[in-house]
């Protein structure tokens, strides 16, 4: 055959390999994945039924691409980084047959522990970089670090949940920040000169805990 496995790899029937790709050990294709030419999966690659790899792309140690996603050519997964294909998983109620797609572009790169969301398409040489958690859609070129912001009810440091303005409480409610508990408004905190952030935060009562900020 035109293209390499090592001897614990499994490629079931029915799995389309293309030439000179080259398959570590313990990974496992399964029958209907399409990968393509001169393409790298390394240790403990996991390929489900469906998903299809383009030319030339290097999917590093423990990936998993599950049914929905999609990789053009020259494409980089990073060590560990995880795609997803189910936007709201319940064990109780299965997706099969529901899967939300991901398309990841000619020349786009992972970096290592990063977590795609699914339902993205991620640019052309888009950069996505380690440990980062995508949400939205990544333009061509484009630069996705950290994880953006997402609110979450906020902690106090007694234990009692903060609502914020970022949070958009119901209509009527306060217009400041207040912590639920002492009723006493949330203190804004303030970038000191030159820091690069990736969240607005907000400090609540005493400063001992915090609260994402939209």
């Amino acid at each position: 055959m035109s293209w390499w496995k090592h001897e614990t790899a499994i490629v079931d029937e029915g799995a389309r390999i293309g030439e000179g790709t080259r398959i570590w050990h313990f990974s496992h294709v399964m029958g209907g994945a399409e990968i393509g030419a001169h393409c790298t999966l390394g240790q403990n690659v996991f390929v489900a039924r469906g998903v299809k790899v383009g030319d030339h792309c290097k999917i590093q140690n423990n990936v998993s691409l599950y049914e929905g996603v999609e990789l053009e050519d020259y494409v980089f997964c990073g060590p560990s980084m995880v795609f997803t294909n189910v936007r709201t998983p319940r064990a109780a109620f299965p997706r099969k047959g529901s899967y939300v797609r991901t398309l990841v572009r000619h020349g786009a790169s992972i970096g290592a522990n990063a977590t795609i969301v699914c339902g993205v398409t991620i640019g052309r040489w888009a950069l996505v970089a380690a440990g980062a958690v995508v949400t939205k859609d990544v333009p061509d070129y484009g630069w996705w670090r950290g994880c953006r912001r997402v609110w979450w009810d906020g902690c106090a440091s007694a234990g009692s949940r903060c609502v914020s303005r970022g949070g958009r409480p119901p209509v009527g409610s306060a217009a400041a920040d207040t912590c639920r508990k002492t009723s006493r408004p949330c203190v804004g905190w303030k970038r000191p000169e030159g820091l690069q952030v990736f969240f607005n935060w907000t400090a609540c009562c005493d400063r001992s805990s915090w609260l994402f900020d939209r």
